[in-house]
């Protein structure tokens, strides 16, 4: 069976080299991660709050075989909920 094109599918992105659908990672280049925190009376430190903001590139790369999808990642953000 014919592999479909992951840009003209309306549900699911797979790898156009390994048929991968299920696993992706998104890398980004140049992150700031700013995290806010506060101190407990026992010296701990407890998350308030996390900012990130993205400086450069945004990759979706398949989980698979590290093929580069970038070319799909306008559909990944719409899909990510």
């Amino acid at each position: 069976m014919p592999q479909q094109n992951p840009l003209q599918s309306n549900t699911r992105i797979s790898c156009p080299d390994c048929g991968n659908d299920i696993d992706f990672f998104e890398v980004a280049d140049d992150v700031v991660i700013t995290t806010h925190y506060v101190q407990n009376e026992d010296g701990s430190f407890s998350q308030q709050e996390d900012n990130s903001q993205v400086l450069g590139q945004i990759r979706l790369i398949c989980g698979e075989c590290q093929t580069d999808l970038s070319a799909f990642h306008d559909r990944f953000s719409e899909m990510v909920f």
